[in-house]
């Protein structure tokens, strides 16, 4: 049997990799956006980066070696298989961290229902609750002071904490579509209501997340140590 350390260990070894999570229905609407998020983190950070994104399903063992999985979709999605529910529950009891990114943006939607109906399977008794203004995930490489996306759906992001640690974290405001470009490198979507300010905003707390999932023993009082440290010198 796996144990967190497992994960922990595959986030630092050679290049971060992020798997996308394959579902029935419409699961990958934004295809390539994942690339652009992680040339992003490539640019922006000292993480170095794998390009590829994998697509596995949810009973796929190959979930076990990534410690980041990107669940995006729009519209309705059937059940996932029994044993995928049980792979996903493990995985996140393990130490990985699943982001839930709706390109529907709309809340109480379809794509929505589906999310919360698998992720009650996934952890029951787990219930989605607001994520605070003031977490950790709002700062761990840079300050994120507002909600970001294609569209602003819902003020705020939710998330299912295991042990203090936010394990889950779903945005209904379409990160990816913000991120998104198409092959000559033009933006795919336009970001209201806040233009390119939210569209950067949508980069930022995409790597914070990435940030959060690579460090699970982050302290929030030592987050920006080092560039207070730095700045003083």
């Amino acid at each position: 049997m796996l144990a967190l350390p497992s994960l922990a260990r595959a986030a630092g070894a050679g290049d971060f990799r992020i798997a996308q999570l394959k579902t029935g229905g419409i699961w990958n609407p934004r295809p390539d956006t994942l690339r652009r998020l992680l040339w992003e983190v490539s640019q922006r950070t000292s993480i170095e980066v794998d390009l590829e994104v994998n697509a596995i399903d949810a009973s796929d063992k190959a979930l076990f070696r990534h410690p980041f999985l990107y669940w995006a979709g729009t519209g309705a999605i059937p059940e996932l298989p029994g044993e995928g529910v049980r792979q996903l529950r493990r995985w996140l009891t393990y130490g990985g961290t699943l982001l839930v990114d709706s390109a529907e943006a709309e809340p109480g939607g379809l794509f929505d229902q589906s999310v919360r109906r698998e992720l009650e399977r996934i952890l029951p008794q787990k219930p989605l609750d607001r994520v605070a203004s003031d977490h950790v995930v709002y700062k761990t490489f840079y300050l994120v002071d507002r909600q970001a996306g294609r569209v602003i759906a819902r003020p705020d992001i939710e998330g299912i904490f295991l042990e203090k640690r936010l394990a889950v974290v779903y945005s209904q405001n379409d990160l990816g579509g913000a991120w998104a470009r198409d092959a000559f490198g033009r933006w795919e979507h336009a970001v209201t209501p806040g233009g390119d300010r939210q569209r950067e905003m949508a980069y930022r707390l995409g790597i914070n997340v990435v940030m959060y999932a690579l460090c699970l023993d982050y302290k929030e009082d030592l987050v920006h140590a080092p560039f207070i440290l730095k700045r003083r010198r």
